[in-house]
């Protein structure tokens, strides 16, 4: 049962561009593509990832502009539940569409959060080799809590905590960057097989699969549209914090990717889980040298994924409280902290939900995460900036994406085609959670009179 609005329920606007671009940066560059790499080469079957890196960031981009479009339009906390919303609302489906958006969130919240942790728990097996299957999930889980309590404080602090977070990913990023353009190989970085030009369709199920996990590390650039509400100027800092995210981390990506393949061979590079630590201290001529620089390399790593926690966790939070204050969701979510001023029942919700997930494999969370929100959200978005457009004469649009519609099209057409591309089974259970949260709408609908 859902409660009626709660009114005077107000955030504060404290975050300016550089905070917002660095929550996004730092939402984007995770431990994901310290993981996806080794699984992106083995996808490919060979050193030619850049392909799947190009194809995500020309998605990401696409993508990120329909994000900008909307954020710029509708700067309410919540990013997408306000989107659909609003853009399905001429036609009697705004309240069914932020409904399936909240039971998205329910699952891929916590999804996502335990499946950083588990990233983070894989990564200090470097350190801890003798870690048991139970430690491991302890590990993810205490890190699952430990994010939630650095959360628990007031928008400001968060702000500047999340420019410190953003110094250490650049550095962390930048010295894997640096370190292989003074000792890489081109010739061996650029050395593609033979498949790498055959467009078939073994090439192309390995560039679906291998474009996944690239998405899955891009994933990050819309963080800021989920707390708009705190963000200053948000028609002008949502959309250009998103493009500057966008376009810094694909250029690190690519030049990472680049000089990790052109100094380990592909097939080594491939069979490790601990890529950026393994090829640091094949940069080093000194073999204890090399050692010590990859427990440093481990550690920054360590603190790059946890600093990706924080800002996804952030972000999900307000997407409850938005949708609670609008009495969509139980009333309950739409409480403020009484002296800090932030949604700290949602926030504690979402980080205790996350903490029993951590049992999963991060394999097994990504593909599945990705695929859920491609069903229930990204696509419905892109169709829904264009009725946005062209029905919602009434909301002001102060930017509207480049080469308007192409970006909204082009997206539309790569998701379906990368959700296809995916596992059989992430289909089905997609497919069927999106069933699963229609009936709820009914069920919720019988019981309640709540606006469409």
């Amino acid at each position: 049962m859902s409660a009626p609005p709660v009114k005077g329920v107000a955030l504060e606007r404290r975050l300016g561009l550089l905070e917002a671009t660095a929550t996004n940066v730092i939402g984007m560059v995770g431990v994901g593509p310290f993981l996806t790499i080794p699984f992106m080469l083995s996808a490919m079957q060979g050193p030619h990832i850049l392909y799947p890196w190009l194809l995500g960031a020309v998605l990401a981009l696409s993508d990120g502009l329909v994000y900008a479009h909307l954020g710029a339009a509708l700067p309410g906390s919540g990013g997408p539940y306000v989107y659909l919303r609003e853009a399905y609302r001429p036609f009697g489906l705004g309240g069914f569409m932020g409904f399936v958006f909240i039971c998205q969130v329910i699952l891929v919240a916590p999804l996502t959060v335990a499946g950083g942790a588990v990233g983070f728990a894989d990564y200090l097996q470097f350190y801890w080799t003798s870690m048991t299957p139970a430690e491991h999930h302890a590990v993810a889980a205490l890190l699952c809590a430990g994010v939630t309590a650095l959360l628990y404080r007031d928008i400001e602090s968060v702000g500047r905590l999340s420019v410190i977070m953003l110094v250490a990913v650049v550095a962390t990023v930048g010295w894997v960057i640096v370190s292989g353009l003074l000792s890489f190989s081109l010739q061996q970085a650029f050395s593609f097989p033979p498949e790498a030009f055959r467009l078939d369709g073994a090439f192309a199920r390995n560039l679906g699969g291998a474009t996944l996990l690239a998405i899955y590390s891009y994933g990050g650039y819309n963080q800021v549209c989920n707390f708009a509400e705190e963000v200053r100027e948000p028609s002008r800092t949502i959309p250009r914090s998103i493009i500057l995210a966008i376009l810094v981390v694909v250029c690190l990506y690519v030049l990472m990717s680049t000089v990790i393949v052109g100094m380990l061979p592909w097939q080594e590079a491939a069979a490790t889980r601990t890529i950026a630590s393994v090829f640091i201290a094949r940069t080093f001529a000194n073999p204890e040298t090399g050692r010590w620089a990859s427990y440093v390399m481990t550690g920054l790593i360590l603190f790059v994924a946890a600093s990706s926690l924080y800002a996804f966790l952030l972000g999900y939070s307000r997407i409850p409280f938005a949708a609670a204050r609008e009495g969509q969701f139980f009333s309950a979510f739409a409480r403020l902290h009484p002296k800090k001023k932030f949604p700290h029942v949602s926030l504690l919700t979402l980080g205790a939900v996350s903490m029993p997930l951590c049992i999963f494999s991060f394999g097994e969370l990504v593909s599945w995460l990705m695929q859920v929100q491609i069903a229930l959200v990204f696509i419905w978005q892109c169709a829904g900036v264009l009725l946005l457009h062209r029905y919602r004469k009434d909301v002001p649009q102060p930017f509207t994406m480049w080469f308007y519609p192409v970006p909204a099209l082009l997206s539309l057409a790569l998701w379906v085609s990368v959700f296809m591309a995916g596992p059989r089974e992430g289909v089905g259970f997609s497919l069927g959670y999106a069933g699963l949260s229609a009936g709820l709408f009914f069920v919720f609908r019988r019981g309640t009179r709540a606006p469409q």
